[in-house]
């Protein structure tokens, strides 16, 4: 599928774009991968990193359409990882997170869509199921985007979809980095909530939903991956234990915006979903703008259908956090920092 394609990464400089890069160059015959991001100083450390003469790299924001527009041509696959991701951030400035988030993804589809990309997957988050906050508000807004225009375009030329994520562990902005560094300070480790949960699931885990979105993606799909959760607190205490901390675990208090338990698949998107064993897909809603159905035939299944939420999910116990966090190439090159003694679990 990806041989002497062009792959597009906007937003290519973070943890996520990075990863998905090193996966693409390493792992298959890519003909080229372009890396669109507003950061140019990322964009010259990664040039420094990856010394592969198929990564070419475009500086600009989604929020210009002409300029994600110079980037879209002549790709064949689309990954969209730009956006504004912080919670708090996003709060404080909704106008901010709207012009990226909603316009700047409206942009990138349109962009593509003009220009005939095979494949395109934007990313969204499980803030995006139920939104409470401007965040995950405008990730919501940007799957409708993609879903709408998935109706008018023609599926034998472009193909859009969307992935939908939790936690994923140890990226940019994630409370790991953060219970780490408080480690290292011998500072309280500030949890929100203890017994707020979140899923877990790592960078190596995440591009498998987008290898699977690829490979598997009918136009205005959603696609889900199964994943296990941990309360903060849990994850916090395996985190101590993996450095041999003895910091405070201090609570203070949820943050704005935040949600005691994260969900992944609606209550109503759960009536359609189809269960791919690791994965959930949401497929496109069928409905038309002929209402008159609706209201003489209602959806009784949607009373008895429970929701796929970080609360009802597999549960990790704290070993079983240790152990998944062991394997992130993150907490392993912080171990080996000389502030650390680690443990083996």
């Amino acid at each position: 599928m990806f041989k002497n394609k062009t792959l597009l990464i906007t937003g290519g400089t973070g943890s996520f774009g990075q990863k998905m890069l090193r996966h693409f160059s390493e792992n298959t015959n890519i003909g080229q991968i372009r890396i669109f991001s507003r950061d140019e100083e990322k964009q010259d450390r990664m040039r420094s990193v990856f010394k592969d003469p198929r990564i070419k790299y475009y500086l600009g924001d989604v929020r210009n359409f002409d300029c994600i527009n110079d980037a879209v041509k002549g790709s064949d696959l689309i990954f969209h990882a730009a956006a504004l991701k912080q919670v708090p951030s996003c709060e404080f400035y909704p106008t901010e997170a709207v012009a990226t988030n909603v316009t700047g993804a409206n942009n990138l589809l349109k962009a593509a869509c003009d220009n005939k990309v095979k494949n395109v997957i934007v990313l969204s988050t499980d803030k995006a199921v139920n939104p409470i906050n401007a965040m995950g508000m405008t990730k919501a807004l940007m799957e409708k985007i993609m879903i709408a225009k998935s109706r008018t375009v023609n599926s034998d030329e472009s193909v859009l979809c969307a992935t939908r994520y939790g936690n994923v562990m140890a990226s940019r902005g994630s409370v790991i980095p953060l219970f780490v560094k408080q480690c290292k300070q011998n500072a309280p480790i500030t949890v929100t909530d203890p017994n707020m949960t979140r899923f877990l699931m790592s960078l190596e885990e995440s591009i498998k939903l987008v290898l699977f979105a690829f490979n598997n993606a009918v136009g205005g799909d959603i696609f889900v991956q199964k994943a296990p959760a941990s309360t903060v607190h849990d994850l916090a205490k395996a985190i101590k234990e993996i450095f041999n901390a003895k910091n405070e675990i201090k609570t203070i208090g949820t943050r704005h915006g935040e949600k005691a338990h994260e969900t992944l698949v609606g209550r109503e998107e759960m009536v359609k979903a189809e269960n791919l064993g690791n994965f959930y897909r949401i497929p496109i809603d069928s409905g038309t703008l002929n209402y008159d159905a609706f209201f003489v035939e209602g959806n009784k299944k949607i009373d008895c259908i429970e929701e796929y939420t970080s609360a009802n999910t597999v549960r990790l116990s704290i070993d079983e956090v240790i152990k998944k966090l062991l394997d992130l190439d993150y907490i392993q090159a912080e171990l080996k920092t000389k502030e650390y003694v680690g443990v083996s679990k």
